[in-house]
């Protein structure tokens, strides 16, 4: 609870307002779209290629964004709709004719305008570009065989991995009962904070992946998918990996995949130690992609009760400001606020 309120700070007492409309470009750039179209002309064929590969560019950027669970809900856009979500386009190794156009297309589009389209269509979608982790394959322990060389040729990832080193400790990992002290050294060379432990085991005929997500200052969770024999464990691996790959990145957009139309707001105590830990954890804040409003209501010398705004759940919200280094606690209408890991004078 907040101590009872003394004399208000007025360099500190003020709403802390913004929008979370700052996203990466990288996440809405979609590349390497081929396209191949002819026309009367040169530049006909190259407005119909232009034109040809946006659908594909959307549906990739569509299946980035939400999980798997509504990809069949993807949104039917027409030509003139996928113009207004667009910022423009880059051609690469361009081949012409008069008739005739040939390119690999790097497609930008606009965030908030991609936001819109999925708020209306009520599909819960991600605004953040997923930090490395480290993937820890084992089978049934870590080791440097068939089954982690499989993940070094596996592609088509929204979670951006590395496998580990080899001066990374990780051969006593129990898959059941490894934590995030376990594996924090391998990660920090990485400069992550959060890491997957991939198992595959053979039985009845199938191997089956499990997935262990672990995470710093966070609980970890599980996921399995199954995957049929092919004829050797060996030539099965690479189909594992990739489901693999997918699961993992579904098991990532299920806690940040925000229903935008889900809202809600809380009020959290936080103490403030100094002025420039004050301004971290507001920078914090303005960096959550699914917190949408912050004011102060009360302050005090060391403390603050903010009004917090948010997409999404409790739960997803939690998460979100675990990855900006603020630990939120409590449930109802008792909530605390703490920085984590920010630094700042007299933290």
């Amino acid at each position: 609870m907040l101590p009872r309120l003394m004399k208000f700070v007025p360099v500190l007492a003020f709403a802390l307002l913004f929008s979370a409309s700052a996203r990466a470009d990288d996440l809405y750039t979609v590349s390497g779209v081929h396209v191949d179209a002819s026309g009367a002309s040169s530049s006909e064929a190259l407005n119909v290629a232009i034109a040809q590969g946006r659908p594909k560019a959307w549906q990739i950027l569509y299946r980035r964004l939400t999980r798997q669970q509504d990809w069949a809900r993807q949104p039917n856009l027409d030509a003139p709709a996928l113009v207004r979500l667009s910022r423009g386009y880059t051609p690469a190794n361009e081949r012409r004719s008069t008739t005739r156009y040939v390119a690999d297309v790097t497609y930008m589009f606009n965030p908030d305008a991609v936001a819109r389209t999925l708020r209306d269509a009520n599909i819960a979608f991600t605004q953040t570009v997923v930090r490395r982790i480290l993937l820890v394959p084992m089978s049934p322990g870590y080791n440097t065989g068939p089954w982690t060389q499989a993940f070094t040729a596996a592609h088509d990832s929204f979670v951006p991995f590395s496998l580990p080193a080899p001066g990374d400790e990780l051969g006593q990992l129990n898959f059941d009962t490894a934590s995030w002290n376990d594996v924090a050294p391998a990660a920090a060379r990485i400069k992550a904070t959060e890491a997957a432990l991939v198992q595959a085991v053979y039985a009845n005929g199938k191997v089956t992946v499990n997935i262990r997500r672990l995470g710093q200052g966070a609980p970890p969770s599980k996921t399995s998918v199954d995957v049929p024999m092919l004829q050797t464990l060996s030539t099965t691996y690479p189909a594992a990996a990739q489901a693999a790959i997918a699961a993992m990145d579904d098991m990532w957009k299920s806690r940040s995949a925000v229903n935008p139309n889900a809202r809600g707001t809380l009020t959290a105590d936080v103490k403030v130690a100094s002025l420039n830990q004050w301004g971290a954890i507001q920078a914090a804040l303005a960096g959550t992609e699914n917190v949408t409003n912050v004011q102060v209501v009360a302050m005090n010398l060391g403390y603050a009760r903010l009004s917090i705004a948010y997409m999404g759940s409790t739960a997803q919200l939690r998460d979100s400001l675990n990855e900006k280094g603020l630990a939120l606690s409590g449930r109802g209408d008792q909530w605390t606020l703490a920085a984590r890991a920010i630094s700042g004078g007299g933290q």
